[in-house]
C-alpha cells in the first residue's frame, strides 16, 4: 500500500470514530441539554392502602386459618423502597396446628394495587419491631 491509503484508512477511521460519537449521552453527561436522554421518571406512588380493612377482609393471605390467629394488630402503611407499592407490619396472637399457644407472631406484608401480595415473617432488624399497632 502506498501512503496515500493509509492517510485515506487513517482519515476513514478517525471519522467513523467521529460519527459514532453523535449518538444521544445520558442524562447525567456535560453535553448540552438537548442532546441528553431524559432520565426514567419513577413509576408514581399508589394511595396508600387501608390495611385494617385489608388485613381484616384477606387475614388469610397472612395468617393460616389453622392458626387462628386473634387479637391482630396493624402499622401505619410505609412506602415499599423496593416500587410503588407499600408495606406495613401485622401482628397477631396464633396457635400451633396442635392447638398449643406460639405467641405473638409479626409479618411484614407488601401490597400493590390494593392486594397484599407477599408476607414475610420479621428478622430481629425489621422495622416491624418499633411500630405502633392499632387493632383491626
Amino acid at each position: 500500500m502506498g501512503q496515500g491509503h493509509v492517510g485515506f484508512i487513517a482519515l476513514t477511521v478517525g471519522g467513523a470514530l467521529m460519527l459514532g460519537g453523535c449518538g444521544f449521552a445520558d442524562s447525567r453527561s456535560p453535553v448540552p441539554e438537548f442532546m441528553r436522554l431524559k432520565a426514567a421518571e419513577p413509576p408514581p406512588l399508589e394511595a396508600p392502602p387501608d390495611v385494617k380493612r385489608l388485613v381484616g377482609e384477606k387475614l388469610d393471605s397472612v395468617f393460616t386459618a389453622a392458626s387462628h390467629p386473634t387479637e391482630v394488630r396493624v402499622s401505619q402503611p410505609l412506602h415499599d423502597p423496593r416500587g410503588p407499592g407499600w408495606t406495613a407490619c401485622v401482628r397477631a396472637e396464633i396457635t400451633s396446628v396442635n392447638g398449643k399457644p406460639l405467641g405473638t407472631q409479626t409479618y411484614r406484608i407488601f401490597i400493590s394495587e390494593g392486594v397484599i401480595m407477599d408476607r414475610r415473617h420479621i428478622d430481629t432488624e425489621d422495622t416491624c419491631l418499633s411500630e405502633n399497632y392499632e387493632p383491626i
